[in-house]
């Protein structure tokens, strides 16, 4: 008996190390309010926006619910308004907060973005906060063309910022967080390929979906260390970021008996949509990373990026066939 007691409280202890020294992550912590501010969160679709299970979880919403409960007016930018609309009463519901609205957006149309883009111009007149938060893995093509992962996780983001770039210009200081992730890390940038596929992958199997997938997140590294660049001297600073490992984000493109067999360990270990926000709100409130502007973070911490990540020959060549391919 006193074995298996033994045995117990090792598993008890092994689990509280690991789970606390490694899948955990750090949280955000402050008091800064943003009365006054208003802040953009985008999503490809309502999942998308909540990261990716439904109305009611993802970081997404947990992000736009952070900000609405520190007073800022939040625009839910997503595509499927029914459920958007109903995301956002949520949110004005449990903060108290009116100023939650929908605006709809779907990242894979270029159509779409300068739509709304136009029609948030026109609309409202600040802009303190763009979170592009969106982000898909899956096979398809966008209304353009483009492959899915490329089209809305850098397409569609790089369109987007470069239309309100001049809104954030005239309201900072402001700030851009592009959502990446780890797995920039093992992704690549064909320019041949994507000249001649709209691609950055051949193929639709699942192992090209997610080289596609790790490639946008390249892509979104390499978008916010040029965007820094040329944002030099201005009051306009961004950021990239790995939020974490998600549960629900991890199990969106498994099948029922992989999400069976890993539920029990993913439960156990994996980030909340509230964990997996913290990172994001970090890059978007922190006093004092002005200086950092470009960099990449990951548990509300600067981190080194991937070798390709700190191209910049690479990251100005993807700014330079970005600008043709969106036509800007």
């Amino acid at each position: 008996m006193s074995l298996l007691l033994c045995l117990v409280a090792g598993a008890v202890s092994f689990y509280v190390i690991l789970y606390y020294g490694v899948f955990r992550g750090a949280r955000y912590s402050s008091s800064v309010k943003l009365k006054g501010k208003t802040a953009i969160v985008t999503g490809f679709n309502v999942s998308e926006l909540l990261t990716n299970t439904g109305s009611n979880t993802g970081i997404g919403k947990a992000t736009a619910l952070d900000l609405a409960r520190r007073g800022a007016r939040v625009i839910l930018a997503c595509r499927n308004k029914e459920k958007a609309e109903t995301a956002a009463y949520d949110i004005r519901r449990e903060t108290g907060n009116n100023q939650v609205v929908f605006m709809q957006l779907d990242l894979a149309s270029l159509k779409s973005v300068r739509s709304f883009a136009e029609n948030f111009l026109k609309t409202e007149p600040r802009l303190d906060l763009l979170i592009n938060n969106a982000g898909v893995m899956g096979p398809g093509q966008t209304e353009d063309g483009f492959g899915m992962a490329f089209g809305v996780n850098h397409l569609g983001h790089f369109l987007l910022t470069n239309l309100l770039l001049e809104r954030l210009q005239k309201c900072g200081p402001s700030r851009v967080v592009n959502v990446s992730a780890l797995l920039h890390r093992l992704g690549s940038i064909d320019f041949p390929l994507l000249a001649s596929k709209k691609d950055l992958v051949s193929g639709q199997s699942t192992w090209h979906n997610f080289q596609a997938y790790s490639s946008s997140k390249l892509c979104n590294v390499l978008f916010t260390r040029e965007l820094a660049n040329r944002l030099e001297g201005t009051s306009v600073t961004c950021y990239s970021l790995h939020p974490g490992v998600i549960y629900t984000e991890l199990c969106r493109s498994m099948s029922l008996w992989q999400q069976l067999l890993l539920s029990p360990f993913a439960k156990l270990f994996f980030l909340d949509p509230e964990g997996g926000s913290q990172t994001t709100l970090h890059c978007a409130l922190q006093e004092g990373i002005e200086p950092l502007s470009g960099r990449y973070f990951s548990s509300c911490a600067l981190q080194q990026v991937g070798t390709r990540g700190r191209d910049d020959a690479l990251a100005k060549k993807l700014w330079e066939v970005s600008e043709r391919l969106t036509g800007l």
